[in-house]
């Protein structure tokens, strides 16, 4: 599955348009890897999300290509999130 998809699915992001921005901007990694909307995700990658005040690594546990609300989290699992100081 798409990256910037997953997002979507996976409630992360809220919008896919905004999933591919935020991955085409290089704010996002695939195990380690700078990724872009349609670099191809699977369960047991680990992705890392820089946004604004904060910074989240995720592994994927499970890929579907659509989730209700009560699913999206069980898509994936949070290893670390983190605050980052205003400038």
């Amino acid at each position: 599955m798409r990256l910037d998809k997953f997002l979507k699915v996976s409630r992360i992001i809220k919008r896919r348009t905004l999933a591919k921005e935020v991955c085409d901007g290089g704010r996002v990694t695939v195990n380690g890897r700078p990724a872009k909307a349609g670099t191809e995700v699977q369960p047991g990658d680990r992705l890392t999300l820089q946004f604004p005040q904060k910074r989240i690594e995720v592994e994927i546990v499970d890929v579907k290509e659509n989730a209700r609300v009560d699913e999206a989290r069980d898509l994936y699992r949070v290893l670390r999130e983190e605050s980052l100081p205003l400038d």
